[in-house]
């Protein structure tokens, strides 16, 4: 544990431990209250718009949803623009992608919810060249957090941190770096527990959801002459009978992110023949005639490291003013379900909601309380993420994690026959898919017309091997 006793002047500098997705955000909105943003990044930063290894998603399907996208757009005026301009228009998820679900291809309608064909790391490299360009915020790349610096009150008041050598046998001195407020948004590598058990907190209790999900991703080059009603696709698994999906994802450059995923351990390959096998093997014969008429343009990368883990900060009986948690190291969730960039901008304007009411109270001289009350908030921003997320996992048999309740499974069943009616019902399909992307209250799933559409007949519930998407 690291004490200090020097006296700080707060809402003069914040740091923000990481700088993907979920740091570039924070550090936007923490702008708005302090001098100087201090992003402090492990990985150095690459050339260009290509992946690096911090962010190992950044290889496969990495999709943002509807109201991440309306969110990033309110923060980063002129983003839309920027990504069309470098190949990444918006689509339209109901209307342009062929979503394959358990019981048959989805109705395809305009719903206006909408997103960029973008890459990650095309967002990540626009992002990080905005938040750049606000003189008030730095980033320090090649640079990492080694532990908190706390004074006598246990108050998070800076971070200790290290840069990383750049040769081998280089020697880096740790160095404080004082903060009125210290964010992590470090992701599923967080080292938070550890960190406040250094400072006299105990470790946080965890509820995590496996579903021992698996990926392979390649990028490909669909031929000139190919033609198709659909922008992207989305095969589903179908636990029990079915752990295998699949991602065709389009970006910038007319390119493809294919991504193949397998539940239950059943992980698709890197071997370039067992990936088209794999593809083959999927509900739909779509998909793979889809990759013949394409030309695999990179390496075929793999990613495991799927399960759904939610560090309950919330419950600790104390926490420190000075330091709060969010995005992928507070919940970190199934990739598959592409919450992660959503939800971690959602509570980046959570944080900025926090401070501004926090300052209306207290005036510009405190900070006393504001991360308790935050970490409290953002437990329940992340709940229906959360419930979304672990539903679907919780239902296939070889998922690690607490069992559904009676009430979950009845809950289940209700959205089997809200799915079914989603494969004829383009309304259904709309109220449905603003609830999924985390733009519309789940209540709405409960509004009249769902629950006339949910009860109208008895729908079959088997899985429907069907072989063309509507639209």
């Amino acid at each position: 544990m690291s004490l200090l006793t020097q006296t700080f002047v707060p809402y003069r500098q914040a740091v923000v431990i990481g700088a993907s997705v979920a740091g570039l955000v924070t550090a936007r909105v923490l702008a708005n209250h302090f001098d100087r943003v201090v992003l402090i990044e492990r990985d150095r930063f690459p050339d260009g718009d290509g992946p690096r290894s911090g962010t190992p998603q950044g290889h496969h399907a990495h999709i943002l949803l509807a109201r991440g996208r309306e969110l990033l757009d309110e923060l980063f005026p002129g983003l839309q623009a920027e990504l069309a301009a470098a190949g990444a228009p918006l689509m339209d998820f109901t209307g342009d992608v062929a979503q394959l679900a358990p019981v048959g291809w989805l109705m395809r309608a305009p719903s206006g919810l909408t997103t960029y064909a973008a890459s990650r790391p095309l967002l990540e490299t626009r992002l990080r060249a905005r938040v750049l360009a606000d003189s008030r915020i730095t980033i320090r790349e090649g640079c990492d957090v080694v532990g908190l610096l706390g004074d006598h009150n246990r108050q998070v008041v800076g971070v200790r941190v290290r840069n990383r050598p750049t040769e081998a046998g280089q020697h880096a001195d740790d160095e404080n770096l004082l903060a009125a407020l210290v964010v992590d948004a470090s992701g599923r590598s967080s080292r938070t527990p550890a960190w406040l058990h250094e400072l006299g907190y105990p470790m946080p209790t965890e509820t995590v959801v496996n579903s021992h999900l698996g990926y392979a991703s390649a990028i490909f080059m669909p031929s000139a002459g190919f033609q198709t009603s659909w922008k992207g696709m989305y095969v589903q698994p179908a636990p029990p009978t079915d752990k295998r999906g699949g991602v065709i994802w389009p970006v910038e450059g007319g390119r493809w992110v294919v991504t193949l995923l397998g539940m239950g351990r059943d992980y698709p390959s890197t071997n370039e023949a067992a990936f088209l096998a794999f593809a083959k093997s999927l509900r739909t014969p779509l998909f793979y005639e889809a990759l013949q008429q394409a030309e695999r343009l990179s390496p075929i990368t793999g990613f495991r490291a799927t399960e759904n883990r939610l560090r309950h900060y919330e419950r600790m009986a104390s926490w420190p003013d000075g330091f709060v948690v969010l995005g992928d190291a507070v919940s970190a969730f199934n990739p598959v379900y592409g919450q992660g960039m959503t939800v971690a901008s959602m509570s980046a304007v959570l944080l900025d909601r926090c401070l501004a009411m926090q300052r209306r109270r207290l005036g510009d001289s405190a900070l006393a309380q504001v991360s308790r009350h935050f970490q409290q908030q953002l437990a329940r921003s992340n709940a229906t993420a959360w419930t979304l997320a672990t539903g679907p996992d919780l239902r296939a048999p070889d998922t690690e994690g607490t069992p559904p309740s009676w009430f979950d499974r009845m809950m289940y069943r209700y959205l089997d026959r809200v799915f079914v009616q989603a494969t004829r019902d383009a309304e259904v399909v709309n109220r449905l898919f603003h609830v999924l992307h985390l733009s519309t209250s789940p209540s709405a799933l409960f509004h009249p017309r769902m629950v006339a559409a949910a009860l109208r007949g008895t729908p079959d519930m088997r899985v429907q091997p069907t072989t063309a998407p509507q639209g």
